[in-house]
């Protein structure tokens, strides 16, 4: 038995994986601003002189990087609203994949902000700035830039792991080749096409990623 490729159904679908990818590109951008947030916000408190404030971003940190995406997204989209909390799938998407992220980059920034010297910090402080200053014109900028490939990855990673999302509806690339293929019944075909998306969607992400990181953090990013 021999299979015929068909490519002839692509042309009809065209706009649906567009429309696909562009929800895919939006929560990763949402995701990406949100996460990255929480994920300086959240590392500072790791190193705060407030006990509990450490160990309640700690206990965040290990319960989101010791259980499933999945198992978090269904929990917020499907078990919140047990307590009186609804959320449409796309802002339980974004929401999800915010907190799966800003866990992993916590720990990241973290990292670099051990990576810098105290004497920077102490420098800044006994020429008249501000702590906030200091953590944020000084020492952030300084460790974004070492940790910028850890970052860099995580997002792509993140954008990626995105198609678990099609599991509550929310009508990204991988939910619009689930209803492609089930319209046309070329499996291989669509998926395959829908490979080469996600693949060229990873490499100008990064490439994009890379380009800002150069703009706004100097040279020496790759």
């Amino acid at each position: 038995m021999t299979y015929s490729l068909g490519f002839d159904w692509l042309w009809g679908g065209a706009g649906a994986l567009a429309y696909g990818a562009g929800m895919t590109l939006l929560l990763i951008a949402c995701t990406t601003i949100f996460g990255m947030v929480l994920s300086v916000f959240g590392a500072a408190a790791r190193r705060s002189r407030f006990g509990w404030l450490r160990r309640a971003v700690g206990l965040y940190v290990e319960v989101i990087r010791n259980t499933p995406f999945l198992v978090q997204l269904f929990f917020i989209f499907f078990g919140l609203p047990s307590l009186g909390v609804h959320l449409n799938p796309v802002t339980a998407a974004i929401l999800a994949m915010t907190l799966n992220m800003a866990a992993y980059t916590t720990e990241v920034v973290g990292a670099g902000l051990d990576a810098i010297p105290k004497g920077q910090s102490e420098a800044a402080l006994a020429l008249g700035l501000k702590p906030r200053h200091v953590f944020f014109k000084v020492v952030l900028p300084q460790a974004l830039k070492i940790i910028f490939p850890a970052l860099t990855s995580q997002i792509v990673i993140m954008m990626l792991e995105s198609a678990v999302v099609s599991q509550i509806s929310v009508r990204e690339l991988a939910q619009e080749a689930d209803l492609l293929q089930a319209r046309t019944f070329r499996s291989f075909e669509t998926y395959l096409v829908v490979t080469m998306i996600y693949l060229a969607m990873s490499a100008t992400l990064r490439r994009l990623l890379i380009a800002g990181g150069r703009r706004f953090l100097g040279a020496g990013i790759s």
